[in-house]
Formats: C-alpha cells, structure tokens, sequence
C-alpha cells in the first residue's frame, strides 16, 4: 500500500543514475565546447552531437538499421575531428598527462591584434614594402594557437613587439632572414625566417613561390592569415584557407584584417558565455540531486 514510485528505492536509484548520466554528458560536452571556443567549430561539434542523439534514440526505439549507420556516422565524424583538431588534441592530451586540469578551463589569454595599433603597423610596413617592391611573407594567428610544428622550418624565435621599422628591416635583401616568412601572434613577432608548406594545388604562373607556400599554410593551418608581397610586382595579396584574394590595395588590407581580427574577438567571447551555462547545468544539477535524494535545498539549513 505505501509503494510510491517515490518511495520505490529501486526507481529512485535508477531515476538517479540516468540524471547523473546526462548530467556527465552535459558536463563533458560542455568541456568540449569551452576547450574548441571557436563559433566556426562550434557547428561541427553540435553536428556530431545531434548525430550522437540520433543514434541513442534510434537504439532505444529498436530501428536496428538507422541505428547502425547512425553509430557508423558518428564514428567516421569523430575521427574526421581528430584528425582535423590534431593540434587541439594534441594540446589537450599533454596538459591532461601532465596534471594541469585547470588549464583546460582556462581560455587562451594571447593578444588580439588592435585595429589601431599592431594592424596599422603591419599595414604601413606591407604598403612600404610594396612600393619598394621587396618580397615579404607574413604569417598571422587568428583564433587559437598555431603549433609550429606545421612549419617546414621554424626559423629564428624573436619574440618581439610588431613595429613597421622592424617589419621593414628583416625583409630586406641584405638581412639573413628576408628569405623566409615572419610569424605573428597577437602583438609580437614570433619568429621570422619561418620556411612554409608550399601549397600542392596547381596556381596560376604568376604566382611565385611565396604565393604557394601563403597557400600551402592556410590550407594546412585553418586559424592564420597569410601576407603576400610580390616581389617581381609589388602587388599584394592575403591568403586564407588556401585561396588568395588578390590585388589589394593597404587600404583594402587594412579593412580585411580589421574585419577578420574583429570576428576573432567574437569568437574568443564564446568561452565566457559557455561558461556561465555550465555554471547554470551545475546548479541546476545540485538542485536536481537535493530533490532526488530529499536534501533540504542549499542554504535553507542557515536560515534554521
């Protein structure tokens, strides 16, 4: 007479269970998320997602074929992403082996280029550049971290404040580095030097070798912007994901790059905003524990 299905200790311990289950989904999805932080990515992810769903809920309503394609998709999409976030993974991997599981949580704090400061510089230095008609081949990070080891050669660590002057004088022809490409992250110059992929798509013979390797590094590094200066031409170009989007005046530069860097701004504020989510699925979660388990809600034991 007094079996409730609330006071059922068996429905009770599945009822919590399954809530702990999609409670470490979500809370897994969630790290998943925070740890990409790209809106680009972002849609890949929830693809897969919505795939994983799928599958579930084609193997609990017993459609045996849709479920094995689904569970078939789902397994050729994740190991499409790991190879297409090698680098993430790789990253992420390394701080878990080494312990650092806070710094999984923590967004990345490198410096956005300003549209009225490391741009202009750039920008000034390329329109010099160009009307000297000296070659240069620059390489900028956008949304995340590049790992180097996407260079053919890394070429010599720098480490220094962008500066048009600086800019100017290592692609000169008497210098020892004017031969390679200079890499910048956020306000400093990493490295220059920097010898790059070159780019296996047939290009127009125009193009010379600095266009090739621009499209070789966009196309195997998605978040970098490739510089081009010609140097038979003085021409320059930008390129981006293995296309070149060329001639372009340092006006029309300058507007691309402060357009580009912009978007990337808002993509960095992605983290925040999943942050806040999971601090709402985390006491939403609490809350649904407490219930389940008849505990007297947080902070109602103070005002006693």
């Amino acid at each position: 007479m007094n079996s409730g299905p609330g006071q059922d200790p068996s429905a009770t311990s599945t009822l919590l269970l399954q809530s702990l289950d999609i409670v470490l989904v979500l809370i897994l999805t969630y790290l998943v998320l925070l740890f990409i932080g790209e809106r680009r990515t972002l849609w890949m992810v929830r693809g897969l997602i919505v795939l994983m769903l799928a599958s579930a809920v084609s193997n609990r309503l017993g459609l045996v074929l849709l479920s094995f394609v689904l569970e078939k998709l789902v397994v050729g999409s994740a190991v499409a992403m790991a190879v297409i976030f090698q680098s993430e993974f790789r990253r992420f991997l390394e701080q878990l082996g080494r312990g650092e599981l806070m710094q999984l949580l923590q967004p990345s704090r490198r410096a956005i280029p300003k549209a009225d400061s490391v741009i202009d510089e750039i920008v000034d230095a390329v329109k010099e550049l160009s009307q000297n008609r000296t070659g240069a081949l620059i390489v900028l990070e956008t949304t995340g971290p590049i790992d180097e080891r996407d260079f053919s050669v890394q070429g010599v660590k720098l480490n220094a404040e962008v500066s048009k002057e600086l800019l100017q004088t290592i692609f000169q022809t008497s210098t020892l580095l004017h031969d390679g490409a200079i890499f910048i992250s956020g306000s400093r110059i990493v490295a220059a030097g920097v010898i790059l992929p070159l780019s296996e798509r047939t290009a127009s013979r125009q193009l010379g070798t600095r266009h090739r390797a621009a499209m070789g590094i966009t196309e195997r590094v998605e978040n970098c912007l490739c510089i081009v200066v010609s140097e038979e031409t003085g021409s320059i170009s930008l390129a981006e994901r293995g296309s070149l989007n060329r001639p372009l005046t340092s006006s029309k530069l300058k507007e691309l790059l402060e357009a580009r860097f912009s978007t990337s701004s808002e993509e960095r504020a992605v983290a925040p905003g999943l942050r806040s989510l999971g601090r709402q699925i985390s006491d939403r979660g609490k809350a649904l524990v407490s219930r389940l388990l008849r505990l007297p809600p947080p902070g109602s034991r103070d005002k006693k």
